[in-house]
């Protein structure tokens, strides 16, 4: 029976590579890529002539099992990922359980992670946090998914695509109201960036300037102060005073919302009722 190794790659910068990492390509049979185009310039770069198997998200039951076919047959497999350690938020993920249903040996050849590189140069709280990954693109499990972590104390991480950076941002703010964040894009490439704002800032920051790249996004945890126990009655008092003074009910709940970590649309609702 041969071995599934787990093998870190570099997230950007291709001299981020260790001599075991090579060394382990070089001598497995076969390696499963995420992208084998991507792989390829990897194995090019180094002279490392090997054959790639594709195996993605959308790869089913089928292909694991060809991959672990082989593998029990006496192969030696590679599995990598696109960018940084597989399986962690990657399909790899997959593969790694059914060889454990299998009983095939699994080693890691460990590597550059995005999550831990943007976590170290954030200037936030280091010593306890969250990975998250992808928000989900359903309404309905992101907002689940954000109200969950509305009183996370640790710091979290989340990965984003540029196209969906800013309604990520505008649901962080409404969710966890207006908190530290770093956004850290291009990891370890030539327009590496690391920007280190509050949420409000960062929207405001890229409605003038369009995203570009991939973002590890890592966000403050929160933060308990004497305003915790501020009831949603408490809250409302104070909207109702800001609207006696002028202000437009709804502004008047992004105010307090913000102030006070709640939702805005759920002051704006109970402001409804109240009033109504």
């Amino acid at each position: 029976m041969g071995t599934l190794y787990v093998i870190g790659t570099p997230i950007g910068n291709m001299e981020d590579v260790t001599l075991r990492q090579l060394e382990t390509l070089k001598n497995v049979d076969f390696i499963c890529a995420e992208d084998t185009r991507v792989t390829l310039k990897l194995l090019s770069r180094y002279d490392i002539k090997k054959p790639l198997v594709s195996y993605h998200e959308h790869s089913g039951r089928e292909v694991a099992d060809r991959i672990t076919d082989r593998i029990l047959n006496g192969e030696n497999a590679g599995v990598v990922t696109d960018a940084g350690m597989p399986c962690i938020s990657d399909p790899g993920e997959n593969l790694v359980k059914i060889c454990y249903e299998k009983n095939i040996d699994v080693k890691v050849i460990p590597g550059p992670s995005a999550v831990v590189s943007a976590l170290a140069i954030s200037g936030l709280n280091t010593s306890r946090f969250t990975f998250e990954g992808f928000l989900s693109v359903t309404k309905k499990q992101r907002f689940e998914h954000l109200e969950s972590l509305k009183d996370e104390q640790r710091t979290m991480i989340f990965y984003e695509a540029p196209h969906k950076l800013i309604p990520t941002l505008s649901d962080m703010l409404e969710y966890f109201g207006d908190r530290k964040i770093s956004l850290c894009r291009e990891l370890t490439k030539i327009y590496e960036e690391v920007l280190r704002m509050t949420i409000s800032e960062a929207i405001e920051y890229y409605s003038e300037r369009s995203p570009r790249g991939e973002y590890v996004l890592v966000v403050e945890g929160k933060i308990h102060t004497e305003t915790d126990n501020i009831t949603v009655d408490d809250a409302m008092e104070e909207i109702r005073k800001l609207v006696k003074c002028g202000e437009k009910p709804v502004n008047a709940c992004k105010t307090i919302a913000k102030k006070y970590g709640f939702k805005k649309s759920e002051l704006y609702s109970q402001f409804i009722i109240y009033n109504s």
